[in-house]
C-alpha cells in the first residue's frame, strides 16, 4: 500500500511540473510570440482544448468539473 502512495506522490507532482510548464509556456508565447521553438503552440493547443470542452455543452461542462474537482483534491492533501 505505501507504494501506491509513492506513485501517487509521483503523479502529484509530475502534474505540478506539468501545469507550471503550461503556465510558463503561455508566459513565453505572449512575450516572445512563435519564435521560441520549444513553447511554439501552447497557446494554440490550450485554446483548441478550452474550444473543445466549450463546444461538448453539457459533457464538456463536467469535464470541466472534474478537472477542477481533481486539482482541488490534490491540493487539500
Amino acid at each position: 500500500m505505501e507504494s501506491f502512495k509513492v506513485v501517487k506522490g509521483w503523479i502529484r507532482e509530475f502534474v505540478d511540473v506539468a501545469v507550471l510548464f503550461v503556465a510558463v509556456g503561455v508566459m513565453v508565447q505572449i512575450l516572445f510570440g512563435n519564435n521560441v521553438p520549444f513553447f511554439k503552440d501552447v497557446t494554440s493547443n490550450l485554446m483548441s482544448f478550452i474550444s473543445q470542452l466549450g463546444s461538448s455543452g453539457l459533457v464538456g461542462l463536467i469535464a470541466l468539473f472534474v478537472i477542477v474537482w481533481v486539482f482541488q483534491k490534490e491540493k487539500a492533501h
